[in-house]
């Protein structure tokens, strides 16, 4: 049995919309109904037409990383109506519009409702409202092109998402979910196979699309690309690596932090880890605690006495001694080289990251490509709790009005990466009362996974 295909809302044909006569419907491959012989009816002409339309395979030109749980690949068995009229055409591969030629298999944007109306109002030099980018032309990759003549131009796709067009019900890993996620960049679009045909008088010029590959760090798009896949037969998104502590997916338009321990290779969200600092940081010092400076370290006895050559009474007194020995505690992850952690920028929109046996690319930095310089420091300032929206169970400790992240609005951090020199956590105390110790000072970032300083 036949089931349509989710259309983008059409509807009747006016003066700003291109009219297209035909629709496609989706085909389960397994159905008896669909293999049975097509029966034959006479047009108004007097000839033969196919009752049932012929039932068409479109191999999938989209090739996510990730897998989906249902279906192995994005290929759709599908169904044109009228398929007649729509085999009658002649197939061509190319067609040109306004003097720009468009190709098959190449990427286009469509205009919609709300893009007509937001041209109409600049026309017109009215001020046009503050949007999202769903509200922007829709995005679609051509897979045929047919025509009649000159005038009746029609081409056969399929529709590229922006995360925010996300249906409801739409399972992403084992939850449901609607619309933008977190983890999707603000130039990120989800490929899928929701086919559609449009008339090709719609297309507003091409487009740049590319997928991103997670692990290779030199695929950061600064336009538009694609990491994750939308299967529009069961509504389930591919999976993207998840990566932190946190176990989730990276926000390619954020900054992670990556270990390059060999027993961890772990990247890090730049929010979880001043996160765990201002969580550690109320543990140790609360409400009234100062923070003090370290004492200060001067040459004494303890270090003269390991400097003192043996005496002859000692036992092994007229053998070498070796410099010293690095000392660790049992279970303690080995380091590979200086046991580094280096620091990886994502560049402006989630995958996917870099898979657990590889260690990660040092060429994804929170650096400034010009020597001596530092990238701009990232702050998080956390907000009131009174701020939050209620609804949500009560944690441990807020059911006694307790807030469930008791350090907000007492400390302040800031995550300073320099060229130079490792990452660190710029401290500010905003408590008031505290008439002693220090009020701003800097600690090294430690991996939230094996604990390991990045150096």
């Amino acid at each position: 049995m036949a089931s349509s295909a989710r259309k983008r809302p059409r509807q009747e044909p006016e003066d700003n919309r291109a009219e297209c006569p035909f629709k496609i419907d989706v085909i389960n491959p397994d159905d008896k109904e669909s293999k049975r012989k097509p029966k034959k009816r006479k047009t108004e002409n007097g000839e033969d037409e196919d009752a049932t339309a012929k039932v068409n395979l479109q191999m999938s030109p989209f090739a996510p990383c990730g897998k989906f749980k249902r279906h192995e690949t994005m290929d759709l068995y599908y169904k044109v109506s009228p398929p007649k009229k729509w085999t009658d055409m002649t197939r061509y591969n190319s067609f040109v519009l306004n003097g720009v030629k468009y190709f098959s298999e190449g990427f286009i944007y469509v205009a919609n409702d709300s893009s007509i109306e937001r041209q109409k109002a600049a026309n017109d030099n009215k001020p046009v409202a503050v949007r999202k980018k769903s509200d922007d032309d829709w995005v679609a990759r051509i897979l045929e092109i047919r025509a009649s003549d000159e005038h009746h131009v029609y081409a056969r796709i399929y529709w590229m998402y922006w995360p925010d067009e996300l249906p409801p019900n739409t399972l992403d890993g084992k939850k449901y979910v609607q619309g933008r996620q977190p983890y999707h960049g603000m130039n990120e679009l989800i490929a899928s196979n929701h086919m559609d045909i449009i008339n090709v008088v719609s297309v507003t010029s091409q487009a740049t699309v590319r997928q991103w590959y997670e692990e290779n760090d030199e695929e950061i798009q600064h336009a538009l690309y694609w990491r994750q896949a939308f299967d529009v037969r069961s509504y389930e998104l591919s999976s993207v690596d998840l990566v932190c502590r946190c176990n989730t997916p990276a926000n390619p338009d954020k900054k992670l932090l990556g270990c390059t321990v060999e027993a961890c290779k772990k990247w890090m969200h730049e929010e979880c880890i001043i996160e765990d600092a201002l969580q550690t940081t109320y543990k140790r010092l609360g409400t009234d605690k100062p923070h003090l400076p370290p004492e200060p370290t001067t040459k004494g006895e303890d270090e003269i006495e390991g400097q003192r050559p043996l005496s002859p009474s000692e036992t092994g007194a007229a053998v070498s001694a070796q410099h010293s020995i690095d000392v660790k505690a049992e279970g303690e992850p080995a380091l590979n080289g200086n046991g580094n952690v280096d620091v990886r920028q994502t560049e402006e929109e989630d995958g996917p990251t870099a898979p657990e046996d590889a260690a990660p690319s040092s060429s994804r930095r929170a650096v400034s490509e010009t020597a001596g310089t530092s990238t701009p420091s990232t702050k998080l300032i956390l907000k009131s709790a009174a701020g939050r929206k209620g609804g949500k169970p009560k944690k441990k400790g807020e059911a006694n009005g307790e807030s469930s992240r008791p350090w907000e609005g007492l400390f302040e951090v800031t995550l300073n990466t320099e060229k130079n020199g490792p990452p660190v956590l710029e401290f500010k105390d905003l408590r008031e009362g505290i008439v002693v110790g220090e009020k701003a000072w800097t600690e090294p970032v430690k991996c939230l996974l094996c604990a390991t300083t990045v150096n």
